[in-house]
């Protein structure tokens, strides 16, 4: 039911619940997963959540011909909606070439505190790389796609860990710009701009630690599409977030075309308690995101469908967050739970398209696509020249005038005619 093909430059936020798991093409064939939540609820006949392991076991590039190869997970944070089924994700097939890991977890064992099973494996992962990286160093060797590393933030407690004996190349700080992916320089199509987690908050709540990146990717002919992921940050640190950016002339480090909304839209992004410890909006943040928005910005929650209404107690998704996103954007919330239905929920998924910018991929292409793809005898066969446009095939209500990205398309449309293939090939190769 969720199944879907690559973009060959793009995103794809997967139905899980309310959870996180979203892949990132760079183009090529480098892949990078942000998060990992992958159920067993998959394998059911009726499941609305995607079997994620499996999609990307069938879409994943094969550089060697056989073994389907991600070239970067990264993990936000080890909560169990963020790291669900990592443990399935290294015995399957698929070759993991560099982990991005922030310290938290080695303080969290130094305290003894609790953490789930796959976070466990997680840990133990990015501590054999670690032993890993240091024997090659020690040996005057290079170290393999499989065993890479990149440590992300700073802990006050670092000289404790074995990880402090890393050579400088092998730690990123806040402020730090990425444009190395394992072991590739890949800065003509990718950057990842680092906003947290901040040295102040290392010994604060699991949440507050969160890995929070803006990440660029850029098309031929220089078009760039703005990614923005926050993890389960909340108010304080966000506003932080926007704050540092403007002190630092880094404005354009936290702009945005879409925007994973924090902690699965979650009310804390923009609310928290006033001087009179009543909890009220923050309108300053939803000012600063608004400033920082493209025109045609997309908010995605990532979460299971949004109840009826908010009532105290509630996980999220939480109503109000939805309302506050809604007022300063064009175009409604896209919830990966109710895409296009919530009986029938599809990966949302954006393509770079070439002086365009990131597009929404219609629903009716990815199904059509998928079709002739199985008929012709597999998943592996990505996405080429694929058509998109910027709605579902079940058209929202209420649709705004042509404008931005939109006018663009329209222009592009008459100058080539509807029917005509893009000029610009999405996609790893033929299809």
């Amino acid at each position: 039911m969720v199944e879907t093909e690559l973009p060959g430059q793009g995103v794809v936020f997967w139905p899980v619940g309310t959870g996180d798991s979203t892949t990132i093409v760079l183009g090529g064939n480098l892949v990078m997963q942000v998060d990992l939540r992958d159920m067993k609820a998959a394998d059911e006949d009726d499941a609305v959540v995607a079997a994620v392991i499996d999609r990307l076991e069938e879409t994943l590039p094969q550089p060697d011909g056989k073994t389907p190869y991600l070239a970067v997970f990264a993990l936000t944070h080890a909560d169990s909606d963020h790291c669900c089924g990592f443990g399935d994700l290294l015995e399957s097939s698929i070759l993991i070439g560099e982990i991005w890991a922030t310290p938290r977890l080695w303080r969290e064992l130094s305290e003894d505190k609790p953490m789930c099973e796959d976070a466990q494996r997680f840990q133990d992962e990015v501590q054999r790389r670690v032993d890993a990286t240091l024997k090659a160093i020690k040996d005057s060797k290079e170290v393999p796609s499989g065993d890479r590393v990149r440590i992300i933030g700073y802990d006050e407690d670092r000289k404790l860990h074995s990880y402090a004996e890393l050579p400088d190349e092998y730690f990123t700080f806040p402020g730090d710009v990425i444009t190395k992916v394992d072991g590739e320089d890949v800065a003509d199509r990718f950057e990842a701009f680092v906003h947290a987690p901040f040295k102040d908050h290392c010994a604060g709540d699991r949440n507050d630690t969160s890995l929070a990146l803006q990440v660029q990717l850029k098309a031929d002919d220089g078009t760039v599409g703005s990614l923005l992921f926050l993890g389960d940050l909340a108010y304080p640190i966000i506003k932080m977030i926007f704050e540092n950016g403007e002190a630092a002339d880094n404005a354009d480090r936290v702009e945005w075309d879409v925007l994973l909304s924090p902690h699965h839209c979650s009310k804390k992004a923009m609310y928290a308690d006033g001087e009179d410890g009543e909890e009220e909006l923050k309108q300053d943040l939803l000012d600063e995101l608004q400033a920082h928005a493209s025109p045609d910005a997309r908010v995605i929650a990532s979460s299971r469908p949004f109840r009826e209404k908010d009532e105290k107690g509630n996980n999220p998704p939480h109503l109000l967050a939805r309302e506050a996103y809604e007022s300063i954007t064009d175009y409604p919330v896209l919830c990966t739970g109710e895409y296009p239905c919530k009986e029938e929920p599809r990966p949302v998924v954006f393509a770079l398209e070439a002086g365009l910018g990131l597009e929404l991929v219609d629903i009716a292409d990815l199904e059509n696509k998928s079709q002739v793809l199985y008929a012709a005898g597999g998943g592996r066969r990505l996405l080429a020249a694929l058509g998109t446009t910027r709605f579902p095939a079940t058209a929202e209500a209420g649709l705004p005038h042509q404008r931005g990205t939109d006018a663009a398309r329209a222009g592009v449309q008459q100058a080539r005619g509807d029917k005509a293939e893009p000029a610009v090939q999405i996609g790893f190769g033929a299809a």
